[in-house]
């Protein structure tokens, strides 16, 4: 009884940390006791504990919870791990210097990709995005570029597993997203117009390991009204061409 209860106890905390991640002004007892389904009681005694070990912390004027610093002890742990998000930062910093919007790294993560590294462009306007953050693997330009190179296998359980819409332009038919990988293929590069979100275009390459393996993929993400169609062409060239960089820092050999 006693291991069940400890097992009950950290699922209840990974779900108050989950909850908490979510927001940048954080959470009052009740609301977040709510969003758990778990008694105001059992909650502030779990937000106690988690103060106390420092991985969340408390605004003393509103009462609101917020992740501690000490969880980037955890994640910096983590991301240390990652190569490819060493090997990739210089190449990134130049690709983020020549176009002057968001620069993003991504790695698989299950049917999604993650964000392991973010350059801001120095614009007023900033893309809503975080390290952390997944992105869909059919209705983004980094996702695109890693499933476009992925076994046919793992494409097929990708469309099996449903082609959510998340806007208009978003490519839900198995059969023109197979065409649209193939041109991919073709070109080098994928661009979400729209796909993922409303007012945003994004353009993404692979990044490949000395196994020639898809292990990643960079994009360069901005406002439609800054990402403009006639500049994706350009802006592509870049954007392979540090892949290209990365890659090789990775041990790809080019064929």
């Amino acid at each position: 009884m006693a291991q069940d209860n400890t097992v009950q106890s950290v699922e209840r905390a990974i779900k108050i940390l989950e909850e908490l991640a979510g927001e940048k002004e954080g959470l009052g007892v009740t609301e977040l006791s709510h969003r758990v389904n778990l008694h105001k009681s059992t909650v502030y005694r779990m937000l106690t504990t988690l103060l106390n070990l420092g991985y969340v912390e408390q605004n003393i004027a509103t009462e609101r919870y917020r992740l501690g610093m000490k969880l980037l002890f955890l994640g910096g742990a983590i991301l240390e791990r990652m190569d490819i998000r060493h090997e990739a930062h210089d190449s990134l910093e130049e690709l983020s210097e020549i176009v002057n919007e968001a620069v993003h790294l991504v790695v698989p993560d299950g049917f999604r990709a993650i964000y392991i590294d973010k350059l801001d462009s120095n614009k007023t306007i900033r893309m809503y995005s975080q390290i952390g953050r997944k992105a869909p693997l059919h209705a983004s330009a980094v996702g695109k570029a890693i499933l476009a190179f992925s076994g046919e296998d793992f494409v097929n359980e990708v469309i099996e597993r449903g082609l959510f819409k998340y806007t208009s332009k978003t490519i839900t038919d198995p059969q023109i997203l197979l065409r649209h990988l193939k041109m991919i293929r073709e070109q080098g590069y994928a661009v979400d117009d729209e796909e993922n979100e409303e007012g945003i275009r994004c353009v993404g390459a692979p990044v490949f390991d000395y196994t020639g393996k898809v292990i990643g993929a960079i994009s360069v993400s901005g406002p439609t009204v800054t990402v403009l169609q006639e500049r994706v062409e350009n802006i592509a060239k870049y954007v392979m061409d540090c892949a290209k960089k990365i890659s090789l820092r990775m041990g790809w050999k080019m064929q």
